[in-house]
């Protein structure tokens, strides 16, 4: 039998990998490996189908369902879950402010889809945030609040500085 290759990935600042024994099977499910490995339970298990948007994280900064992502596909990649997020960013504060958040399941989902919304639009109109929301659910707000707290992290991040970072 062929042994895996070595594998390591950067989580939220952090270099983990099979040397270590940080990263299990590369077959685990990256959301496995966060809640269950990593100590890093903020991202939430909704459908396990990617269809809610609650295990949402940023991988190189692109919006993935973390349920659908083998870790085995990560290797040289920076992945970051809510986590990750610096305490001040702008969204965080806007998410509180505006009461976008309730139950808290799809909230660290809606986080991470709105900051990379942000970091590509900085002064996203209504219409780009529903649009880049469109894969979250949410059950509890109507979503109003959330759409509200995005646009108000973007306004008061100032033009150009919505990336919080």
């Amino acid at each position: 039998m062929i042994p895996a290759p070595d594998l390591a990935f950067t989580l939220n600042g952090r270099t983990v990998s099979t040397v270590d024994g940080s990263i299990g099977a590369p077959s685990m499910r990256l959301l496995d490996l966060l809640r269950l490995h990593a100590g890093q339970t903020g991202t939430k298990e909704g459908c396990g189908e990617g269809e809610c948007g609650a295990c949402a994280v940023l991988v190189d900064g692109e919006l993935v369902n973390s349920c659908l992502v083998p870790v085995g596909q990560l290797h040289g990649c920076t992945v970051t879950s809510i986590e990750g997020l610096p305490r001040v960013d702008p969204l965080v504060t806007a998410f509180a402010r505006a009461g976008a958040a309730q139950c808290g399941i799809c909230t660290p989902g809606m986080v991470l889809a709105a900051r990379a919304l942000l970091d590509r639009v900085p002064q996203p109109t209504l219409d780009d945030v529903r649009e880049a929301l469109a894969g979250n659910l949410c059950r509890c707000t109507g979503y109003a609040r959330i759409y509200t707290a995005v646009l108000d992290a973007a306004t008061d991040a100032g033009p150009g500085k919505a990336g919080g970072r």
